[in-house]
């Protein structure tokens, strides 16, 4: 229940850091102006792409997690991925330029934004909807937190639903800048982008708690039992 919350809370906050990140892409949706049910309809379908997109990632990394709880390495994965995203979150900014990795990502983001050139050209529903699943595979932090998440939940079913409430949680702030445009100020933005390592810092706790196999319910919660559940289904 806590991760539930974690999820649909990761992406209400992360929402507003979306909005500086994909905001020009929100802003820029071939949307029908003319008619209010069409935009609503086409800025839905652009947001459902977006967590049709991060479902599948939680999914697939879900099934990664689970790999480990079969192996019995849960409680270790939870804690490893806790302390990631805290050097992640400490680390200063300008060590990450010293990883030679910009030039891959260059060029990925390149391929992708002549993908989404394509499909901005057609004004189509099911071009608002793909503009979403693309725009879902963007670089983006939170979206890596997000999957973080998704992989501590040690199971496919449970990675996908976390990455779905994910996107759930930022889809007011991406439906508003949608229809609306520059609805939320600036300051307002740089407010929440402030408390967003506070909450990442929070929820890498979290992990690292729940990896302790404390006994406190929700929180850390024993995962020797689900480890024997996990054999029982692989003799099966």
């Amino acid at each position: 229940m806590s991760f539930i919350w974690a999820a649909i809370t990761l992406g209400f906050l992360g929402s507003f850091h979306c909005v500086g990140m994909c905001g020009p892409i929100a802003l820029a949706l071939p949307l029908n102006h003319h008619s209010l049910s069409a935009k609503i309809s086409g800025a839905l379908l652009y947001n459902v792409g977006r967590m049709f997109t991060y479902a599948l990632l939680g999914g697939l990394f879900g099934l990664v997690g689970q790999s480990f709880v079969i192996a019995g390495y849960q409680q270790f994965l939870s804690i490893a991925l806790g302390v990631a995203i805290l050097i992640m979150v400490l680390l200063p900014s300008s060590l990450y330029s010293k990883f030679k990795i910009t030039s891959f990502i260059y060029s990925y983001i390149g391929k992708l934004k002549q993908k989404l050139g394509l499909l901005f050209s057609k004004r189509t529903y099911s071009s608002l909807f793909f503009i979403g699943t693309l725009n879902g595979l963007l670089p983006c932090g939170l979206v890596y937190l997000g999957i973080a998440g998704a992989i501590a939940t040690g199971n496919s079913l449970s990675g996908s639903v976390f990455m779905a409430l994910f996107g759930l949680g930022t889809l007011p702030a991406m439906l508003v800048l949608a229809l609306i445009g520059n609805a939320i100020s600036l300051n307002f933005r740089n407010k929440i982008n402030k408390a967003i390592p506070v909450f990442v810092v929070a929820m890498a706790l979290l992990l690292i708690l729940r990896g302790m196999n404390l006994g406190i319910p929700y929180i850390s919660p024993e995962m020797s039992s689900n480890k024997a559940e996990c054999h029982k289904c692989c003799h099966k």
